[in-house]
């Protein structure tokens, strides 16, 4: 897993989120944003509170790390690489 990956994977983990969920989270935050381009954080998450993300508070910092995983990877590679990076 690249450095941008290990940071996300780390920052995701310290608020709360399981390894397992991670890809799901960045899923929902990705599919959020590409639904709503001009949203705030506060309505960011709202929405993934209705998604069920409850114990998870999305910040700046942590979308800017998610953003740039996807830029680098594509969604698909971010979230293969941070399952495969579960086993390591």
């Amino acid at each position: 897993m690249d450095r941008l990956n290990e940071a996300l994977t780390q920052r995701l983990e310290k608020k709360g989120l399981s390894p397992v969920a991670i890809p799901g989270f960045v899923r929902n935050v990705a599919n959020t944003m590409s639904a709503s381009h001009h949203i705030g954080m506060e309505e960011m998450n709202r929405r993934l509170h209705l998604l069920g993300w409850d114990t998870v508070e999305l910040d700046y910092q942590t979308l800017e790390l998610i953003i740039a995983s996807s830029e680098a990877w594509g969604l698909k590679g971010v979230t293969d690489s941070l399952t495969r990076g579960q086993a390591t």
